[in-house]
Parts: structure tokens; C-alpha cells; sequence
């Protein structure tokens, strides 16, 4: 199993990136001021999620995760309190279009000899196990920027490959509803019109999965700042 387990200091994982799969842990230093600035949630967790995938400049089939990151957000705090990542190697379409690496920041070396998505699904599941997140007692709930991760593209990915995703995927948080239920616009621009409505700054490269995870996560703990309470938009599957 392509696993590492590293520590973090003042943000930084004391790592070089592109090792293979990263289930990091950080520990959380919250003052009782600035927990008490969030209203209560229903979920004890948020798991943010925003893959990549296989792209060209005309639609691909089909399309493969080659990026799978997971922040869990502390429900409480809104703080990011461990983190799963792994590159994915693409199995249909093995080599990554130039216009999928431009787009995504993603190289060849990246995905090469990385676990399957199969593997992935895996490493997630010992991840989630790990964190005490299949606890019947813990509420947990992901979180994406609009419904095709979790709605398309891993349904879909999975029901080619034969595989059965897990019932935690089914349910979900859409943070373009939580957003638009906020600030009474729909963000066209995905998490750029968000992040410039909130007045946040962006964290790294847009469709870097990571990135994007934790631009979603600030996002999400400037909305729980202004009093919103996250519920599930995910469709009855």
C-alpha cells in the first residue's frame, strides 16, 4: 500500500509532494471564543472532496478520477483536521492529454504507477475507519462544489469498472446551494465568484484538487461564521 503518514507544522507538510497517497493529520489549537463563533452543526464532519479527472479538448469516455483528495473539516471548529490525497492512475486512458495537464497542473509522473481507483476506494475506506468517521455515533457528511463528483462522476466511473462505491458516498453537501442560500446569487464561475463574494483569497490553482478542497473548506467556515447551517442537497439515490 502506497501510504504515508506525516506530520504537519504551521501548515506544511514536512514531505515532498508527489510521493504517492498522504493521510495527513494535523492537530487543532481553537481559542472557546472562536468556537463559540460558529452556530451549532448537525454533522460532527465535513469531508470535502473535489476530484480530478482524465479531459481533452472533446469529451473523453469515459472519464477516470486521476486526483482524489478528502479534508475533514471539523464540525465545531471548522477546521481542517486530517487529510486524505492520492493521485489516481487512469486505467482506459493511461496517458494524461497535454490539455488535462495545462487544465489541471496533473504530469504523466503524477498518476504513473499510483493505485487504481479500485486501490483508492481501499485506502478511503481504511482512511474513513482510521478517523473513527464509520462510527454510527459520528455524523459525517461530504462536501462538493456542485453534484458531479459525487452525483457522475465516481457513479460512473465505478458502475464502468464494475465496482460498488460506498454508501457514505450517496449523500452529500452542494456548495453552490449553500452559497447561493447565503448570498442570494448563483456563483457562475464555480468557486472564483464564491471566494470574491466572501472576499476570500484563493488558496493555490484552480482544478488542483487539494487547492480546490481547501478553498471549498474556507468557504464553507466563512459561511458557518455569517450563521448558515449545512444540510444535505444530495438527491434521494
Amino acid at each position: 500500500m502506497h501510504c504515508l503518514y506525516t506530520a504537519i507544522v504551521r501548515g506544511r507538510p514536512l514531505c515532498q509532494a508527489g510521493l504517492g497517497p498522504l493521510l495527513l493529520t494535523q492537530p487543532v489549537s481553537v481559542s472557546a471564543a472562536g468556537m463559540a463563533s460558529f452556530p451549532p452543526q448537525r454533522y460532527n464532519f465535513f469531508l470535502v472532496l473535489d476530484f480530478e479527472a482524465t479531459c481533452d479538448t472533446k469529451p473523453i469516455y469515459p472519464q477516470e478520477i486521476i486526483e482524489f483528495p478528502i479534508l475533514k473539516l471539523n464540525g465545531r471548529t471548522m477546521e481542517i483536521e486530517s487529510t486524505f490525497h492520492s493521485y489516481v492512475q487512469p486505467v482506459y486512458h493511461p496517458q494524461l492529454t497535454p490539455f488535462c495537464t495545462q487544465l489541471t497542473g496533473i504530469i504523466q509522473d503524477m498518476v504513473e504507477g499510483k493505485p487504481t481507483l479500485q486501490h483508492t476506494l481501499q485506502m478511503v475506506d481504511e482512511w474513513m475507519s482510521k478517523e473513527g468517521l464509520l462510527n454510527p455515533d459520528v455524523h459525517s457528511i461530504f462536501v462538493t462544489c456542485g453534484d458531479w463528483d459525487l452525483k457522475t462522476m465516481l457513479p460512473g466511473q465505478c458502475q464502468h469498472l464494475g465496482l460498488r462505491a460506498p454508501d457514505y458516498f450517496k449523500q452529500w453537501i452542494n456548495l453552490k446551494k449553500a452559497y447561493s442560500a447565503v448570498m442570494r446569487s448563483w456563483p457562475k464561475r464555480n468557486l472564483t465568484d464564491m471566494l470574491e463574494g466572501l472576499n476570500l483569497s484563493q488558496e493555490g490553482r484552480l482544478h488542483s484538487g487539494i487547492d480546490d478542497s481547501k478553498n471549498i473548506a474556507s468557504i464553507m467556515k466563512e459561511l458557518a461564521r455569517r450563521g448558515f447551517l449545512f444540510r444535505k442537497t444530495s438527491p434521494v439515490m
